[in-house]
């Protein structure tokens, strides 16, 4: 069985340490994010909602996750 290596990233701000091969669909869903109600920025690009699962995240990327809040 093959050993996952560790890699830090930074989430709006935090660093965390997740496995390298991880996808940035399964960071947001381990994150238990609505996937629906945020906007996904991955080193200062926005990120194609259609792109997540086929993005694989390296070390030091940096990734801010904006909520949409509705209001009045």
């Amino acid at each position: 069985m093959k050993k996952l290596k560790k890699i830090k990233i930074r989430v709006n701000g935090k660093i965390k340490t997740v496995h390298n091969e991880i996808s940035l669909y399964n960071l947001i869903i381990s994150l238990k994010i609505p996937i629906t109600k945020v906007a996904i920025e991955l080193n200062n690009v926005i990120v194609d909602k259609n792109k997540l699962k086929k993005i694989k995240l390296k070390n030091n990327d940096i990734i801010e996750i904006v909520h949409f809040i509705g209001g009045g």
